[in-house]
């Protein structure tokens, strides 16, 4: 621990320089003493611009956030006009090889602490000795899309009635970052991806803004939409927004033509459409495939109750679980044999609907021999007495072709 005057200067140093250096993770800014009296913390953050590294800033304010980005150059005068007793009197700064911490005194008088061997993982965004736990946001409210759909104002401030969606978005683009960091395509820096039923844009317009803006990749989505009126809403706001990369097409998962694509997304396509999504993901190559079922119509009247369930599956709300499990197990256990590792879990239901169940696949480095999957496949079936899967029937019908 130091204690001196020219503490805030060598913790600006530190921070400056671990950006340069490529090892900077998070810093916070907090116990604020200046005018704006409900300025409660900034949030700093590296982010990729045009190809250059920046320095954003996130003002957390009581019922807003205002988002800002620098160049690195900037850094240092800036920070130095953040800290002090009228302004940020406590600073947090993480990055991969340590961490410091300064602390400004109402007189003014600084303490620095440092120590090495921090975790790699970004810090929490609550200020220190607070026991709020606030989420990471992965999009910011300043980005011109959210204003264009109607999630925030013109003044980059979340519509209250989009909350919801605000916490869908980011927590979809959550699991996705997570998937593309586990996948072959962790360091490509072009991608190709399809959302199949891409409704009013929200999720696609926030993955191709993420893709492009946070990560500088040069992606091209596409949305395929069966309503004309929501391809009109959305096409329109492309142009309005001038973005590059995205466009709108309309089209029926079951009838589109497939092309080679690296990730292929399918959120709440009704019954037999996830798998002809998911089929579609397969033949275009995709190395992520991410869907989220909707109804499962298909494999209910088929089933057999077998004793000792006949008791339990007598109930027509856990025949109709018992449909939905089984249908998206059996659609994992097809993934695997296809080559990828699967999860299923519970996501944030989406609007209008329960539904919230989520499969993942991500296309695996190494093969692995699909006979004991595919034994699996055949003992569930024949367990449960199912003659047809539609998935199965595609990827059958695509080996003989």
């Amino acid at each position: 621990m130091t204690s001196r005057t020219d503490a805030l200067s060598d913790f600006v140093d530190l921070l400056c320089s671990s950006l340069a250096e490529g090892r900077f993770v998070k810093a916070t800014l907090a116990k604020y003493r200046g005018p704006e009296t409900d300025l409660q913390r900034v949030q700093l953050r590296s982010v990729p611009l045009r190809g250059e590294p920046h320095l954003q800033l996130v003002y957390r304010h009581a019922t807003k956030d205002i988002t800002k980005n620098h160049p690195l150059a900037e850094a240092p005068a800036l920070l130095q006009s953040l800290l002090g007793a009228q302004a940020f009197r406590h600073a947090q700064l993480q990055t991969h090889d340590g961490q410091a911490e300064l602390m400004i005194s109402e007189r003014g008088q600084t303490t620095l602490r440092r120590s090495g061997s921090a975790p790699t993982t970004a810090p929490t965004d609550s200020a220190p000795q607070s026991h709020n736990r606030e989420k990471q946001r992965w999009l910011t409210l300043d980005r011109p899309f959210l204003a264009e759909l109607g999630v925030t104002t013109a003044l980059h401030t979340l519509v209250p009635a989009m909350a919801r969606k605000w916490k869908q978005i980011n927590k979809f683009i959550e699991v996705f970052a997570h998937a593309l960091a586990a996948s072959p395509l962790a360091e490509a820096r072009q991608l190709n991806l399809v959302d199949f039923g891409s409704g009013k844009g929200y999720l696609t317009f926030a993955i191709h803004d993420w893709l492009r803006h946070a990560r500088g990749i040069e992606a091209q989505v596409t949305g395929v939409e069966l309503r004309p009126d929501m391809v009109q809403l959305c096409s329109a706001a492309i142009d309005k927004l001038a973005l590059n990369g995205l466009r709108i097409e309309q089209g029926d998962v079951r009838s589109w033509t497939p092309q080679a694509l690296n990730v292929m997304i399918a959120l709440h396509a009704c019954d037999t459409a996830t798998d002809y999504a998911i089929d579609l993901g397969l033949r275009g190559g995709a190395d992520i495939i991410l869907c989220s079922p909707c109804c499962h119509k298909q494999i209910r009247p088929q089933l057999l109750q077998p004793h000792p369930l006949r008791a339990i599956l007598q109930h027509g709300v856990h025949l109709g679980q018992e449909a939905e499990m089984l249908t998206d197990g059996l659609r994992a256990l097809l993934l695997e044999a296809s080559g990828y590792d699967t999860q299923v879990f519970e996501f944030i239901s989406l609007e209008h609907t329960n539904k919230n169940k989520m499969i993942l696949a991500v296309k695996r480095r190494q093969p692995k021999p699909a006979e004991p999957v595919l034994q699996q496949i055949a003992e569930v079936k024949a367990f449960y007495g199912i003659r047809e899967h539609c998935l199965e029937t595609l990827l059958a019908a695509r080996r003989a072709a």
